[in-house]
C-alpha cells in the first residue's frame, strides 16, 4: 500500500471482510484499496487511482450511494475540524465541473488530519 502505510487512525477502521463486500464490482482490475475510513455508517474508500465515498442511507441501511471522485478531477478540499462548542467536524471537496462541493459531518474522534493527508497524497501525487 505504500503511499497510504500508516495514516489511519484510531477509532475508524474498516473491517477488511467488509470492505470486501461492500467494494464487490465497484473496483475495477488492478485497483488497490490503500485506505479506508468508516464514519458512522459511511465509507471513505482511497484507492491508488481514486477517492470512492459510500453513502448509507434510510434507517435499514439498504440503499447505498457510492460517489466516485478520481484525484484528478478534485480541486481543493478543505477540513474544518471540531471547536469546543461545534462538536462536528467537516469536510469539503470540490470537484471541476460542480458548483458545491461535496460536504460531509464527521463526528468527534474522527482521524481528520488521516483524511485530509490521504486526501493530500492523491490529489497532489
Amino acid at each position: 500500500m505504500g503511499l497510504f502505510d500508516g495514516l489511519l487512525g484510531h477509532g475508524s477502521s474498516v473491517d477488511p471482510s467488509d470492505l470486501a463486500k461492500r467494494l464487490d464490482g465497484v473496483l475495477i482490475e488492478g485497483e488497490q484499496v490503500g485506505l479506508a475510513f468508516k464514519v458512522i455508517r459511511d465509507v471513505f474508500v482511497f484507492t491508488d487511482k481514486r477517492l470512492i465515498l459510500i453513502d448509507v442511507q434510510g434507517i435499514t441501511g439498504s440503499k447505498v450511494d457510492y460517489m466516485s471522485v478520481p484525484y484528478r478531477a478534485i480541486t481543493r478540499f478543505s477540513v474544518e475540524t471540531a471547536g469546543t462548542f461545534d462538536l462536528d467536524s467537516e469536510l469539503k471537496i470540490w470537484v471541476s465541473g460542480a458548483h458545491e462541493p461535496v460536504t460531509k459531518t464527521l463526528k468527534k474522534g474522527t482521524d481528520v488530519r488521516g483524511i485530509q493527508r490521504a486526501l493530500a497524497a492523491g490529489v497532489l501525487r
